[in-house]
């Protein structure tokens, strides 16, 4: 049924004149029955009938006029949702990230998204970048920021990458190793070194010491999963590891972070991820954009020294 239709006939039953309702509709007189006469046709049944000052409702027509309110008041509250939608006034956002995204760039853009539209619902999940694009690929998120190393493979052509920025390597050691007191390391100092491993059985994009190139095989002596256990192991003297300079402001104060000299950095490349060929919402185009505006500052901060954190 044609919206306008319902339009004419309520106009028409509250002024009770085709007359005024055309003049208020902004159509011609005829035009105004003819809608009238194809909406009788559409119910089946006579609406108004015609006097000599003008027209008034029949029983059919006072029975159907309630309906047709309500579905107009119906259309003009979707229409209210949907405009709250592109202007922000309502909605949710669901993020994803793995772990140390989350410790300075996510946590960063979810703060200026939540301080500029405080009326779209925030969620967060944590996880590896392999578990966020399954999230992804199943619906249960609309953004994700995820990571992989020079020559690895993110993910099929199902999922759209916005590169944000490239997250180097620094070596993370205890406050008191001679090395904290160097700006720079070459790979060479490291020989000998005991290492602290990540868990890359579930994602290999964790940081470990495989991903630099060592002039020789790392001695590992631990192996754990998510970053603040592997700097709580070198707090303890258990050894060091690679952290991405990413998390580099949440490093705990008995650890140093060192970064690697030019020639020997390596790095992994942080993208945020959505689905190709989905309809981004309004909230996941203005989170982008909010992504992409904190990597830039993150990126124009100064490097990281061997200072303690």
């Amino acid at each position: 049924m044609d919206i306008s239709l319902l339009r004419t006939f309520r106009e028409t039953a509250r002024l009770g004149s085709v007359t005024a309702a055309a003049r208020t509709l902004g159509f011609t007189q005829s035009a105004v029955s003819r809608q009238l006469a194809v909406l009788e046709a559409t119910v089946g049944a006579p609406l108004f009938d015609r006097r000599a000052r003008g027209v008034e409702l029949t029983e059919h027509g006072r029975s159907f006029l309630p309906h047709a309110e309500a579905l107009l008041e119906r259309l003009d509250e979707a229409r209210r949702e949907l405009r709250a939608l592109d202007e922000l006034e309502h909605g949710q956002l669901r993020v994803g990230a793995f772990p140390t995204a989350v410790a300075a760039l996510v946590s960063r853009a979810m703060a200026a998204f939540g301080a500029e539209h405080p009326a779209v619902t925030l969620s967060l999940v944590e996880g590896t970048t392999r578990r966020q694009l399954a999230r992804l690929r199943e619906g249960l998120a609309d953004v994700a920021v995820v990571s992989a190393f020079p020559g690895q493979a993110l993910g099929g052509k199902e999922f759209q990458f916005t590169h944000l920025l490239d997250d180097a390597m620094l070596i993370a050691v205890p406050k008191d190793h001679p090395l904290a007191r160097r700006r720079s390391l070459r790979l060479d100092q490291l020989a000998g070194e005991r290492w602290i491993g990540a868990d890359t059985d579930h994602d290999d994009r964790r940081l470990g010491p495989e991903h630099l190139h060592l002039t020789q095989p790392p001695q590992v002596g631990f192996v754990v999963s998510e970053w603040t256990a592997k700097l709580g192991l070198v707090a303890a003297g258990l050894g060091i590891t690679p952290v991405g300079s990413l998390a580099a402001a949440a490093v705990r104060r008995d650890v140093a972070l060192v970064p690697l000299r030019a020639q020997d950095a390596r790095s992994r490349a942080v993208y945020a991820a959505t689905v190709r060929g989905l309809t981004r919402t309004p909230a996941t185009r203005e989170f982008l954009d909010i992504l992409q505006s904190t990597a830039a500052q993150l990126r124009a901060e100064q490097p990281v020294t061997a200072t303690s954190r």
